[in-house]
């Protein structure tokens, strides 16, 4: 059952943060999830490893960092697909990410079969 706007973002955010302290061993500082009409937005704070941010003092390790990085999204994008899809109670059509090794941020966002946002508010409407 879908719930309130504010509700589904926070689950979105504690879901990621849990699939990503699986997939890395620790989760990011800060996450976010915005959910705009069709597109669910989800940006991540502080999710360089220590290893990880000494490499990126270098511009050929800024350049493993963003390709190890985006292997490892390429591994888990089906999961995380279904994840967002199974919250959201939407289909998910396509998924994009990228990782700032400048300021440690990440984002991701799906694109949704539906306007969510639109939904949610009509929802809100007839229970409120």
């Amino acid at each position: 059952m879908l719930q309130k706007k504010a509700v589904l973002e926070a689950a979105i955010s504690d879901a990621f943060i849990k699939l990503h302290r699986s997939l890395v061993g620790r989760g990011p500082v800060e996450t976010r999830t915005y959910i705009i009409e069709d597109m669910v937005l989800i940006r991540f704070k502080g999710v360089l490893t220590v290893e990880e941010t000494h490499l990126a003092k270098t511009d050929k390790g800024r350049q493993v960092v963003k390709e190890m990085r985006q292997i490892l999204r390429e591994t888990f994008s089906d999961d995380a697909e279904d994840l967002v899809a199974k919250l959201t109670e939407c289909k998910v059509v396509s998924s994009h990410s990228d990782i700032s090794t400048k300021t440690g941020e990440r984002v991701e966002i799906y694109i949704l079969a539906d306007n969510l946002e639109k939904k949610l508010r009509c929802l809100e409407k007839k229970s409120g």
